[in-house]
């Protein structure tokens, strides 16, 4: 079980992130919006992301993009697992982590579009649903929740992004994270090392102030009381 920080865990570290931004590249919003004849990012907020999509081109665009956003992270963080599981047992948790901030990074800031993306909640969503099972029922609530009652999407994405920071300290701290072994007994007395767990909390760290960072227009009209509402079962209005 190889932890040591050398230059091949380096590089699979690099790997893990690279194959997530890879995934991430695949810019729904934006495909969607060519296929409508729109730059997307040209239209209301300027996001290519869920929101935008939904408030400019209508439901059913905002969930397709929202349903492959989610999907494209799932892919990236289970391929990850299932190359390195066996051979880097310790560090699965960390490498799913890697690859979940890639595809972050690549629905963010895709170069082939001026890195000019979306603000990466669904895909944060996608790497939540395929990082630990532990986390969905509490999530899903979470963000669903919020928007049904204050229809703020950004606030929802904020929690959400907040809650993942959260959960991964006390799951760390409470020793859930175990070393992937073929059965439950092999694993058994089992936990991953410190300086992993520490690792895992900054890129946890990176990826929250990464979702504030991208909401940061957001988080001023909210204290200016200006944040625009997104209704799911009702038309929104155009910007």
């Amino acid at each position: 079980m190889n932890t040591e920080i050398t230059l091949q865990t380096i590089g699979v570290r690099v790997i893990c992130l690279l194959i997530g931004y890879a995934f991430g590249l695949f810019q729904t919003a934006y495909i969607i919006g060519k296929a409508n004849g729109i730059d997307i990012r040209d239209k209301g907020s300027g996001n290519a992301g869920t929101t935008n999509t939904l408030r400019v081109l209508g439901k059913k665009a905002g969930l397709i993009v929202m349903l492959a956003d989610i999907f494209k992270a799932i892919l990236a963080v289970n391929l990850v697992y299932f190359i390195f599981r066996e051979q880097y047992p310790n560090l699965i948790y960390l490498l799913k982590l890697y690859a979940g901030l890639g595809a972050i990074l690549g629905h963010n800031y895709p170069f082939y579009l001026k890195f000019k993306g979306g603000k990466g909640i669904a895909a944060m969503g996608g790497m939540i649903l395929a990082f630990h099972w532990t986390y969905i029922p509490i999530d899903l609530l979470l963000f669903f929740g919020t928007v049904a009652v204050t229809h703020y999407v950004s606030v929802a994405s904020l929690l959400l992004s907040v809650s993942f920071l959260v959960q991964t300290v006390l799951m760390g701290e409470l020793g859930i994270f175990r070393p992937y072994a073929e059965s439950a007994q092999a694993v058994l007395g089992l936990a991953i090392p410190n300086s992993i767990r520490y690792e895992m909390y900054v890129l946890a760290v990176i990826i929250t102030a990464m979702a504030f960072f991208r909401h940061h227009t957001n988080i001023r009209k909210l204290i200016k009381g200006e944040e625009r509402k997104t209704y799911v079962f009702k038309k929104n209005k155009p910007e």
